[in-house]
């Protein structure tokens, strides 16, 4: 299975809790160990959105997928 499979999987989990408030999230890509995350609905303009990428998607998925180093939000043009 690919990273990006795994990856992907692992966000279906999270989902749901994000869908809850409003919001979504989606793996733009992946490369040098770093998982790139768009953040969609209410979650993109929330100034907590940083706090969700660090503190539970950056959490979840570096225990679960040992590939995965760091996970950043993804700004269109800058990464």
């Amino acid at each position: 299975m690919k990273i990006e499979d795994k990856i992907n999987a692992v966000l279906e989990k999270i989902r749901p809790f994000l869908i809850n408030d409003g919001g979504d999230a989606k793996l733009i890509k992946y490369k040098d160990g770093i998982a790139y995350i768009k953040m969609l609905g209410s979650c993109s303009n929330c100034l907590y959105s940083g706090i969700t990428i660090q503190d539970t998607i950056e959490t979840i998925l570096t225990s679960e997928i040992p590939e995965v180093l760091e996970v950043k939000e993804y700004i269109e043009g800058l990464n």
